[in-house]
């Protein structure tokens, strides 16, 4: 029997590769309440029917969307045996950011909604900071094409279909900076007049804790937003606080300790989840940083264990929050974002961290992010390794820890019968490590476009001419990718723009003439807009080719400079 590549795999799998059954074989369901662990299945093949034996609803929906991959592996016919599953983690998510520029389209998020179904994904958010349209706050909102009420109560119904829980998700202390910038909500803010971050001066971000104001205006955002989601939970952010103690809440920090204004603030946001019947989780980065007030926290509130780099373990927060008796969740991330290409190594070793450390500590839920920091130019494509990989982990790590990601994504991601494109995405995330050059996170490409060179000032030649040769090593293939899924000429441009915009990076680095450089980058920031529009709506994009203008107006003045200089000698 060859080696079974599904996504997920199953726990257990006993099949006979001979003799092959036609897959139009009667299909027999019973649903058994307590048969099974909760979301488990069984599936039994014989050589006259295919039988789904499951605990609950869940499960049997399960069931037929592992037919429905078998069927992928076995277009001829179906092997005999039994299959037996069930998942790791009670709860398996994504969430995705939406409020860095980039807020997709209903067809969009509908498309990924039904690729994460399939790999057994069962809790969906949309990271929200100013993108649901509040109908007391236009000119927060009025830029950004927000989710409305309608859509989220439709999309919300399209989740339960499949059984996803669209979770609401309103950041509710920090990162309030689309708020804040507002006049006549600049009152709320912790630093009305900004920050010094320690990487430069920041624009106000945090509320103002001791203002009862802040409340007031996070229950008004509560009472518009809660009533169109089914879910009884709550993601209320609550993290990166990085300005409190440094303003309005100077003098109650020194009395009382920062950690203790923290949490009484998160205890009225608490209160407010409270008084809508849902089941508060919130980032748990502030309050470890105060372990001795972990134990305050009500027993029923969720913390969310989140960390990025492959260098930061999850050991020590999940211990935290286990010992202290709370259900908790560990959130990787599919480290996409300010990379351009993806870190594939970093996303592998983040994500079975996550998935190793949580199920040592009884994690309850397991909860991939994706985020769009500064203009979200990462493609859709480049993040499906963080989903499909985080998937199969939460589901069951023992049986999917060694999968060939590459062949996970060939089959059950892009449907590319050539082998080709899943390879591609692999390949591509590594070119930050190929580069052997040390760079912020892995952020190289994106740096050198965003910063130019005064991001790497002595940055090697050799470095940006070892760094092409391997991306026309990775791409070289991409011609003859053949996708099987509607969106395929969509994939093709996302990855040659990927890649366009690497090779540009490198450009960069190697100081080449300005006036080149300008002319293509004018014409990569055609491609991200076009691209853009095809999955996502227009707010935003503003905002995110700002950032291109930025470098475009650098070169644009040293080309005006060289050609003055020209003219005068």
């Amino acid at each position: 029997m060859k080696r079974l590549i599904l996504l997920p795999n199953p726990r257990r799998v006993e099949l006979q590769d001979t003799p092959r059954m036609p897959w139009n074989k009667p299909l027999a369901t019973l649903v058994v309440p307590g048969v099974l662990p909760a979301q488990g299945y069984r599936l039994v093949l014989t050589a006259e029917r295919i039988e789904i034996t499951a605990g609950d609803e869940a499960g049997q929906f399960y069931a037929r969307k592992t037919l429905q991959q078998l069927e992928r592996e076995f277009p001829d016919g179906y092997p005999t045996g039994v299959i037996e599953d069930w998942p790791d983690f009670p709860v398996r998510g994504v969430m995705l950011d939406i409020s860095r520029d980039k807020v997709p389209r209903m067809e969009t998020l509908m498309m990924l909604v039904d690729e994460l179904a399939e790999w057994k994904i069962n809790r969906f958010e949309l990271y929200t900071e100013h993108t649901f349209a509040y109908a007391r706050h236009p000119d927060v909102w009025a830029m950004a094409s927000p989710m409305t009420p309608t859509e989220i109560r439709q999309l919300d119904s399209y989740c339960r279909e499949r059984f996803i829980e669209l979770v609401p998700n309103q950041n509710s202390f920090g990162h309030m900076e689309r708020w804040l910038k507002i006049p006549r909500l600049r009152h709320l803010a912790e630093c009305p007049d900004g920050f010094d971050a320690g990487w430069g001066k920041q624009p106000p971000a945090t509320l103002d804790p001791t203002n009862p104001g802040s409340i007031d205006l996070l229950g008004e955002l509560y009472d518009e937003l809660l009533p169109n989601f089914t879910s009884r939970n709550m993601n209320v952010g609550c993290d990166e606080t990085f300005e409190l103690g440094l303003g309005r809440s100077r003098t109650e920090c020194e009395r009382r300790g920062k950690g203790r204004v923290y949490l009484d603030f998160l205890l009225k946001v608490y209160e407010l989840t409270q008084r809508h019947g849902r089941r508060m989780h919130f980032w748990g980065d502030i309050i470890l940083e105060h372990p001795e007030l972990i134990g305050e926290l009500p027993r029923d509130v969720v913390p969310l264990a989140w960390g990025y780099e492959a260098t930061k373990p999850f050991g020590p927060a999940c211990e935290a929050f286990a010992n202290a008796g709370l259900e908790f969740f560990v959130c990787p991330g599919t480290s996409s974002w300010l990379s351009i290409l993806g870190r594939t190594a970093n996303c592998l070793a983040n994500l079975d961290d996550a998935a190793r450390s949580g199920r040592r500590c009884n994690a309850s839920g397991y909860l991939v992010t994706d985020w769009g920091d500064r203009g979200h130019w990462q493609q859709l494509p480049i993040s499906y390794l963080g989903y499909a990989v985080g998937a199969a982990l939460s589901w069951c790590y023992q049986t999917n820890y060694d999968q060939p990601w590459a062949e996970v994504l060939n089959r059950h991601v892009f449907h590319d019968p050539t082998g080709v494109l899943g390879r591609i995405a692999y390949d591509m995330g590594n070119a930050y490590q190929e580069v052997g050059y040390p760079s912020y996170k892995g952020r190289f490409f994106h740096d050198l476009i965003e910063k130019g060179r005064a991001a790497f000032p002595e940055l090697p030649a050799e470095v940006c001419h070892r760094a092409l040769d391997y991306l026309d090593r990775a791409e070289r293939h991409l011609p003859s990718a053949r996708p099987l899924r509607p969106d395929a000429a969509w994939l093709y441009e996302e990855f040659a723009h990927s890649f366009r915009m690497a090779r540009f990076a490198c450009r960069v680095g190697l100081n080449e003439d300005p006036l080149k450089l300008g002319a293509e980058l004018r014409v990569l920031m055609g491609e991200h807009q076009r691209l853009w529009l095809q999955r996502n709506r227009p707010g935003g994009l503003y905002d995110s080719l700002k950032r291109f203008e930025r470098r475009l107006a650098e070169f644009d003045a040293v080309s005006v400079a060289a050609r003055g200089q020209t003219i005068k000698t």
